[in-house]
């Protein structure tokens, strides 16, 4: 019988952060969790960063970490980020998906962390292996278009009937994460289980793409001013100029 993607090897990444910008925000915590098939033990790694900034309160409600506790318990961000690449790389050499919700939050928040810390890139950092994700927010946009209703992690979770036990923390959103996929795609194998994790990875940044563009006429059509990034799994960097950063691209600002 055929392996479905979905009932195989899977990793899955979280983090917990000062805030929302992925251009100024740091990494507070991060949590990488592996499963080898559904039902198995997992195997899960963490990490408390010190972030070098003060948390604000609003993410300190959210996510339960404290100046003090990061101060005292948690390690450097240079050496926190180049950890986290490390364990993401390792994944990507092994050829198994990572799992992260709303990709393009995550890893490019992390991207930034390397770039501000490390001074290399995400990518660069990972090496040769291309990093195979998995994002469920986008696989479920794909699979039922149509349906009302937020979608973040609790939301979806709710629909798939998956636990969810002490949101915000990484390790338990990254666990969710894991299972939410399985979930969605044993729920829609005619559209998603014939594919391998390289084309749906290929696919999901297509998909991301017209989810963010349906998003973006929504906000004009209401006069909201906010701007979507069609980019999947990560964002580009840009230059102060607001061109994305690029070997050909230099002027004034970037240097």
């Amino acid at each position: 019988m055929q392996q479905h993607w979905y009932t195989g090897p899977l990793a899955s990444f979280d983090t917990e952060t000062t805030g929302v910008d992925v251009e100024t925000d740091r990494i507070v915590s991060a949590a990488l969790v592996v499963q080898l098939t559904p039902g198995a033990p997992a195997r899960t790694a963490t990490w408390l960063a010190d972030p070098g900034v003060p948390i604000p309160e609003g993410a300190r409600a959210i996510h339960g970490i404290s100046d003090e506790r990061v101060r005292t318990h948690g390690r450097p961000a240079r050496t926190v980020v180049a950890e986290l690449a490390r364990a993401l790389a390792e994944q990507a050499r092994a050829g198994r998906p990572v799992v992260v919700m709303n990709a393009p939050y995550d890893l490019t928040l992390l991207d930034r962390e390397l770039r501000r810390h490390r001074t290399v890139s995400l990518t660069e950092a990972l090496g040769p292996q291309e990093l195979l994700v998995l994002d469920p927010r986008v696989l479920d946009k794909h699979v039922d278009r149509y349906r009302k209703g937020r979608r973040t992690l609790t939301d979806l979770c709710a629909h798939y009937g998956v636990e969810l036990a002490g949101a915000h923390d990484a390790t338990a959103d990254a666990t969710a994460s894991l299972e939410l996929v399985r979930a969605i795609g044993s729920r829609y194998p005619a559209a998603l289980g014939g594919l391998s994790v390289a084309e749906l990875h290929l696919r999901q940044a297509v998909w991301h793409a017209a989810q963010a563009r349906g998003l973006q006429n929504w906000f004009d059509r209401s006069g909201t001013p906010e701007r979507v990034d069609v980019s999947w799994p990560l964002r580009p960097a840009r230059c102060g100029c607001g061109r994305r950063l690029s070997p050909e691209h230099s002027c004034e600002v970037a240097a």
